[in-house]
């Protein structure tokens, strides 16, 4: 099965669509999982943020979210997101398949190795070098601009960044600022579990260079309304292809030799 987290405006994309509950020793997902088929394929879907977006980035169930997903049984997760630019070439309206992240949040709970047994995953490339390319062509066949490969810095939310903090994201060297991919990237890899994400720019971040106007929310939400049927063209082409592909990646043996 593959899954997806994303936001409301993907529920409609699945076929045969059914309410699924699943509880977890993590206590309770965001909402209940929509499972049903895209082209044949079984697929779950749970909106990160909750069915009404109640849960802010730093308050998001991540752990009992991706554990769910397993649950189910999926072990490929598509994780689309809005990301603010922090430079030029990645424009507003343009997807990005990341390829890296930096982890800025503090408090999450990021892990479900808490002790007494503990992992130390590899977690260098953090997101699937298999599914990576196949999301890449995806996009690009849903006539997307795309570009391969970015860095995700993901700070905590929900205020978004000063000028000062911006500059200095950009100033690493970082592409992209987002609020989600952290925890949920290693999470799926400590459960073995495939992930990949398509960033959906939505605007300059303020610490580009050149005077940028300060973020707001609902700018944000208008550029992603504004691009989610490409994004929804891209993940449904996505699906069938990741379906389709053997799953030979060390994601599929993430704990192995991770443990002790």
């Amino acid at each position: 099965m593959i899954g997806v987290f994303g936001g409301t405006g993907f529920y409609e994309f699945l076929d045969d669509a059914r309410q699924v509950e699943v509880d977890t020793p993590y206590g309770a997902p965001s909402a209940e999982y929509m499972v049903g088929t895209v082209d044949g394929v079984d697929v779950a879907f749970l909106p990160r943020h909750g069915e009404d977006h109640q849960f802010p980035p730093h308050k998001v169930n991540y752990r009992a979210n991706a554990w769910g997903m397993k649950q189910l049984g999926v072990d490929r997760i598509i994780a689309p997101c809005a990301t603010g630019s922090l430079v030029q070439e990645y424009a507003p309206g343009h997807l990005v398949v990341a390829d890296q992240l930096v982890d800025r949040t503090w408090g999450r709970e990021s892990t479900f190795f808490d002790g007494p047994q503990t992992a130390h995953i590899s977690f260098a490339d953090p997101y699937c070098p298999e599914l990576r390319p196949l999301a890449l062509r995806a996009c690009q066949e849903s006539g997307a601009t795309v570009h391969d490969g970015g860095t995700n810095v993901i700070i905590q939310g929900p205020r978004f960044s000063t000028r000062a903090e911006s500059r200095w994201f950009a100033s690493n060297g970082w592409h992209l600022v987002n609020m989600t991919q952290f925890p949920e990237a290693p999470l799926a890899r400590e459960l073995e579990m495939c992930f990949v994400n398509i960033a959906v720019v939505t605007d300059y971040d303020v610490g580009v260079e050149g005077e940028i106007p300060a973020v707001t929310h609902a700018e944000v939400m208008k550029l992603f309304g504004e691009t989610l049927g490409t994004l929804k063209h891209a993940v449904r082409r996505l699906i069938p292809l990741a379906e389709a592909a053997p799953r030979q990646c060390s994601c599929n043996s993430a704990l192995s030799g991770a443990t002790g």
